[in-house]
């Protein structure tokens, strides 16, 4: 005979409190989707949060054609997969270097990298637009690229790192002694076997990346490059008032590759993220 569960008070608290952190984490995305369908004449009419009495999609199809938003996702989408691709290379070969390899300074490295997860942004936020106004490099794709790249090693070396440390020296020593070199070691062994911390990386950094708004607010002024985040913040109409509709499409947009990410990715983020916790 199976037994039956015995509700306790502290099981019901425990649910009553699950319920609530569901709801108060879920409903803001509901309500942004269900704003994204209202007609303007609905915002005036019906408090904000009444439930649309149809489904507008006109406002995704303005926010994609007049709110120009195909050109941000575009800019948004070059600046933050160049960075991801060069923070992974990067990241994950100094990790490797600074953990299994031996030379003299690499204790000294390591610690240089994880000071600069305590760096403030907005402190080197100044000396850097300075500096790419006297480069020239303002209103470019490679000012947010290599700020992206700069701000996003630090961490992606730390979490790298720690999941390197998990890992079995021996396999490594005994692909050398095999004849394997370093590239194929990093090819053939090292990547797939970190192949969470790689996923655990590239997608907080996307997150980081896409949302960013103080960087690309600063480099970049002109219309044609702005990003995601940067472009919302200029979406009315031309004759200045606000299209509720169309701009709370124009976010569902950018936060639907956010979503997607982490609905099929959290699993392997998970396990990179803790892989370093359990070393004894």
């Amino acid at each position: 005979m199976t037994k039956i569960k015995k509700i306790t008070p502290k099981s019901i608290i425990s649910k009553v409190v699950i319920a609530l952190v569901l709801i108060i984490d879920v409903y803001p995305i509901f309500w942004l989707l269900t704003a994204s369908v209202k007609r303007n004449s609905e915002w005036v009419d019906y408090p904000a949060y009444a439930l649309p009495k149809g489904f507008y999609w006109q406002n995704y199809v303005e926010a994609w054609t007049r709110g120009h938003m195909a050109t941000f996702f575009k800019n948004s989408l070059i600046d933050t997969l160049i960075s991801l691709i060069f923070i992974v290379i990067f990241s994950t070969t100094v990790s490797f270097a600074c953990v299994k390899m031996q030379w003299k300074l690499k204790k000294s490295v390591a610690r240089y990298f994880q000071i600069g997860i305590m760096v403030p942004v907005a402190t080197s936020l100044i000396p850097l637009y300075q500096m790419f106004v006297r480069t020239k490099l303002t209103n470019t794709y490679f000012s947010l690229i290599i700020t992206y790249i700069a701000f996003g090693l630090s961490l992606s070396i730390f979490l790298m790192t720690g999941y390197l440390r998990t890992m079995p020296n021996d396999m490594f020593e005994a692909a050398v002694i095999d004849g394997c070199d370093i590239y194929k070691l990093m090819y053939y062994i090292v990547v797939p076997m970190m192949k969470n911390a790689i996923v655990t990386v590239l997608v907080l950094q996307f997150f980081f990346k896409w949302n960013d708004l103080l960087f690309s607010m600063t480099f970049i002024s002109k219309s044609e490059l702005k990003t995601v985040q940067t472009g919302l913040l200029y979406f009315s109409d031309e004759f200045g008032s606000k299209n509720w509709g169309a701009i709370f499409a124009s976010i569902s947009m950018s936060i639907l590759p956010m979503l997607f990410l982490y609905t099929f990715l959290n699993k392997a983020i998970i396990e990179g993220m803790t892989a370093g916790a359990v070393k004894g």
